[in-house]
């Protein structure tokens, strides 16, 4: 139970610096205060957001209840995450975030914020191949070799 409360926590940390302050900061700046007006545009954003949202969320669980771990790279899981959302990519927490940024800039049609969205997914990357790939193979070793071998680090594939 204290590594679920860890995982909330940390997670609600990462959430409401990444997802929510900076990417408020970044539409003030850029001059957007109100909803411009709400269609279908705000509607399928505010579908992406919920989705990427749903993707967070069960990886943070999985990472808590499966692998007895945290997100934060302080607290990684004790054992190799490979069921849950884990399964189909390696990388479903960032790919949740990456859905819920890009559902905000759709919602509020907002250029900087797509911006945002390529820095993060380009900061992302560097970040997994410099440095969650490398602690993960001296972590696990050879079951994170068979792992990168059966699933993709961006693209979602079934299972097989």
């Amino acid at each position: 139970m204290v590594v679920l409360f860890r995982a909330v926590v940390y997670a609600t940390v990462f959430i409401s610096l990444v997802l929510v302050f900076l990417p408020a900061r970044i539409l003030e700046w850029s001059g957007v205060s109100t909803i411009p007006g709400f269609g279908v545009q705000q509607a399928v954003g505010a579908i992406v957001v919920l989705l990427g949202a749903t993707v967070a969320i069960w990886c943070v669980l999985t990472f808590a209840l499966i692998g007895r771990g945290t997100p934060a790279p302080f607290d990684p899981p004790r054992r190799l995450v490979v069921r849950g959302p884990y399964r189909y990519v390696r990388n479903p927490m960032y790919i949740g975030a990456a859905m819920a940024l890009s559902g905000a800039a759709l919602f509020y049609r907002s250029l900087p914020m797509l911006a945002y969205l390529i820095a993060f997914l380009l900061l992302t990357h560097a970040f997994v191949r410099m440095y969650e790939e490398p602690t993960l193979r001296r972590m696990f070793g050879l079951e994170y070799e068979r792992y990168c071998e059966a699933v993709r680090r961006w693209l979602p594939r079934r299972p097989g």
